[in-house]
């Protein structure tokens, strides 16, 4: 990448860090009789977890850059970061360009609401206009194929049919970043490949990528760069072939 490249995302020595609270209590019994007492059974509580350690990373226009690692290495944290979800706690973050995060999509869902509420519910959460709705909801209840199910309460629909509307909701309008965690684990086979042909048009026309995902040949496919993150920090930067091998012999596992 040149360095007249025009950037995207800018993170500078970003730390994130947490509270961890534990308790000790066992049963709900001694719960009741600690309350009743005000004892507590806490050996600590409260510690400090760092998810994210001195982060500094530059994307630039054109980039797809691909995030990898153990689970709990903090690559979910670093993308909610960059969507502007969670505030780091030092460093600066700088954001060029309108963001879509596909991030644990559907979690807005009220399952009191039918889909066809959820759509302009969840939506409006995506920070879509009630312009932006109208003009997609047509496309996106087509495209979901829920059917009669469409008026039906989120709460009656099966895991899939709840990922098939997630999915097309927050992937109705083109962003200039598209921001991707692992989401399409519980769909139907079609539906997949379907959503698959989607994320491509989307990921052609973005102006930059960043994804996470444990599934290697997609990274290898769709990303020009590759960072292994190891206990919140960046341990090896790269080619996605590379990192992808760096990822591996650190796994212990053969190519």
């Amino acid at each position: 990448m040149t360095t007249d490249a025009t950037s995207l995302i800018e993170l500078h020595e970003v730390d994130l860090e947490y509270d961890l609270h534990f308790d000790r209590t066992n049963t709900l019994k001694e719960w009741f009789v600690n309350t009743i007492t005000r004892k507590q059974y806490v050996a600590k509580k409260k510690d400090r977890l760092l998810a994210l350690k001195n982060m500094n990373l530059v994307v630039f226009e054109g980039e797809r850059v691909g995030i990898i690692g153990f689970n709990g290495a903090g690559k979910s944290t670093l993308l909610k970061v960059i969507s502007g979800i969670l505030k780091p706690t030092r460093g600066t973050i700088n954001v060029h360009g309108s963001v879509q995060p596909l991030i644990e999509i559907g979690a807005g869902f009220d399952p009191e609401f039918s889909g066809r509420e959820n759509i302009y519910f969840n939506s409006y959460m995506l920070g879509f206009t009630k312009k932006q709705v109208e003009s997609h909801i047509d496309e996106v209840i087509e495209f979901a194929d829920l059917g009669e199910f469409i008026d039906v309460p989120v709460k009656y629909y099966s895991s899939g049919m709840q990922v098939r509307l997630a999915f097309t909701v927050a992937t109705c309008v083109q962003p200039e970043i598209l921001v991707l965690d692992e989401m399409l684990g519980a769909g139907d086979v079609a539906f997949v490949d379907k959503a698959k042909k989607r994320m491509n048009k989307l990921v052609e026309n973005a102006k930059g990528l960043v994804i996470v995902s444990h599934d290697l040949s997609l990274i290898e496919q769709l990303c020009t760069r590759v960072i292994v993150l190891k206990k919140g920090a960046i341990i090896y930067e790269g080619t996605a072939q590379a990192a992808i091998k760096e990822y591996r012999h650190i796994a212990g596992v053969e190519p």
